[in-house]
């Protein structure tokens, strides 16, 4: 019995003391995208038990659970440090961070095999392991879409064979989720987000809209938006290097074409991305951010090889910049709560565009078969070279002065949820107190009519405002702008802002009033209420000089409602107070 136990006990050492290149040979890393010969993509389940034994062989990579989705399966991320660091406060001391995000839109699969193949290329050493960068990446984000696996929905899409869904297992649309965080998904991934806080952050799609000879397009954010010495890297460095590097490896890209309906040699104008979008939401936290956009009409194994080849460009920017990105992002966290006024709405630049030299097709309307009108028809046998216009810069049309604290009382218990979610820092009032506030009240806006991810959105936002005097109970919160979260509170709290959380309804019920008149009860003392105050006699007669307004009856008892001390304050009162500087 001796002799066998040590036997054993011998072949345990061997095993343990087995190397990384033996395990990695007795592993096939080949993916189901080469060995489909780049027309097939793996299954959800497949991609994680991939990169699980990718974190088993090799010592550089590790593969951890963050939250949870939608679908009830966990959310996970895939960490690639050369130096086998996996504590994300270690990291950044360091080295710069590249985060990938993958399968937000699961039929637009792309980056998942690209960001496979590039994991083990660079775990095995096919290609030279980055010194200063570490990557990052969810596998895939839209797990429940992922799962809802099909054929035939990416209705204009070149392959692969078999693919997932746009929409979650509750059909949202990710990509329009991370301010309102309708999801699970959405939360887990501010979650991860705030524990990586990446430097710079790509986000994988397939585009459609228009035909050209591109295979790559890329959309990186608004550079105005941006802001800054940060900004103007972005559009100025960045950029331009990447299309550099591509063009070097016989790789042409152009900016992400926006066009629809129509071709696209008139030129276009550059997609501005609000904080509901990936790239809009990592800006407010001073990221580097980039959509890449292969172009659907082009074989899959094209288009997987290409953002393949972009994110690897990346790494080299990264590489060679990263000490200028972490001196840059510093400088901007500093300086961001200085200024005095924050834009919130922004309109296209017309005095300032970018021409550059466009690789299309000849595009022509003609007679439709089947509905007898136009159609647009391209033709491939008609290539061309162009020279468009492409208007890129932005300047800003709305502009709220910064506060230098929100109030917000503790009743608005699904705001300070996301606060928290997103690692806001705020003070709790330890007991009740009076204090001097700007208080906004909706004056205008309006609604879409028709559903929108799950909401009717608001827009086209006004105030007015005023300073009172309010009661503040223990346990309200206030938020000082001063901190990382800066943009994100404004963005969210300034219910003008596009993405506010005014817009996506979370303020629904201060917009209907809750307390009311009986007109018969109301005449009377709305009678007493103008013999008492001349100067409201004088603005109803001047209000009744308005035809409708004379002609409503009920209007008018409304409209003196409205002015007396009946009238319920809360009604289109914004409940978030600003303090200012």
């Amino acid at each position: 019995m001796q002799k066998v136990f040590l036997f054993f006990s011998f072949l345990s050492i061997i095993s343990c003391n087995t190397s990384d290149t033996e395990k990695s040979q007795k592993i096939d890393f080949t993916t189901l995208f080469e060995t489909s010969k780049g027309t097939e993509t793996p299954t959800y389940n497949e991609v994680i038990s991939y990169y699980k034994q990718l974190s088993d062989t090799y010592p550089t990579i590790h593969i951890q659970e963050v939250g949870t989705t939608d679908s009830g399966y966990p959310l996970h991320i895939v960490t690639l440090n050369p130096e086998a660091i996996f504590d994300f406060e270690t990291i950044r001391k360091s080295k710069r961070i590249l985060f990938i995000n993958n399968g937000i839109h699961p039929g637009e699969s792309d980056g998942i095999d690209a960001t496979m193949l590039l994991y083990r290329d660079i775990a095995q050493g096919k290609i030279k392991p980055p010194s200063a960068t570490v990557l990052v990446t969810i596998p895939i984000y839209n797990i429940g879409g992922a799962l809802n696996r099909n054929s035939g929905t990416r209705t204009n899409q070149n392959g692969p064979k078999e693919y997932g869904f746009r929409g979650n297992s509750r059909n949202y649309d990710l990509n329009r989720d991370f301010i309102k965080s309708d999801t699970k998904n959405a939360r887990s991934f501010a979650k991860i987000f705030h524990l990586v806080q990446p430097d710079v952050f790509i986000d994988n799609h397939v585009s459609n809209g228009a035909d050209y000879q591109y295979t790559l397009t890329h959309l990186f954010t608004q550079h105005n938006k941006l802001g800054g010495k940060l900004g103007s890297y972005l559009h100025q460095e960045m950029h331009p290097q990447l299309e550099t590097l591509l063009k070097a490896k016989k790789w042409d890209i152009t900016p992400y074409v926006n066009v629809w309906g129509t071709t696209p040699e008139k030129g276009w104008t550059q997609f501005m991305d609000s904080p509901r979008y990936s790239t809009g939401y990592t800006t407010l936290w001073n990221t580097l951010g980039m959509m890449i956009e292969t172009h659907m009409l082009k074989p899959y194994k094209q288009r997987v090889k290409g953002t393949y080849e972009i994110i690897k460009s990346m790494i080299d920017i990264i590489e060679k910049d990263g000490e200028k990105i972490r001196l840059l992002r510093n400088e901007k966290f500093a300086k961001q709560s200085t200024h005095k006024k924050y834009p919130i709405h922004w309109k296209v630049d017309t005095t300032q565009v970018t021409k550059f030299d466009f690789k299309g097709y000849e595009g022509e309307f003609i007679d439709s078969k089947i509905t007898k009108s136009k159609r647009l028809k391209y033709d491939q046998n008609k290539p061309y070279n162009k020279k468009v216009i492409y208007k890129n810069y932005f300047t800003p049309t709305t502009e709220i002065t910064i506060p230098k604290s929100y109030v917000i009382p503790q009743g608005w218990w699904n705001v300070i949820q996301l606060l928290e979610v997103n690692k806001v820092i705020f003070d709790v009032l330890k007991k009740d107190t009076i204090i001097t506030v700007e208080v906004y009240h909706i004056k205008e806006y309006t609604t879409r009519k028709t559903p929108y991810e799950g909401h009717y959105l608001h827009n086209q936002v006004s105030v007015s405002s005023n300073t009172e005097k309010v009661f503040l109970s223990k346990g309200d919160i206030i938020v000082n702008t001063d901190q990382k979260a800066f943009r994100y509170l404004i963005e969210t709290l300034e219910p003008q802002a596009l993405d506010s959380f005014f817009a996506w309804n979370f303020f629904d019920t201060i917009l209907q009033q809750k307390e009311g008149f009986s007109p018969y009860v109301w005449e009377d003392k709305a009678t007493d209420l103008l013999k008492n105050n001349t100067e409201l006699q004088i603005r109803f007669e001047h209000k009744k000089k308005d035809t409708a307004f004379a002609n409503n009856w009920y209007t008018q008892l409304a409209w003196l409602h409205k002015q007396s001390n009946n009238y319920e304050k809360a009604h289109m009162r914004y409940p978030i107070y600003r303090i200012l500087k």
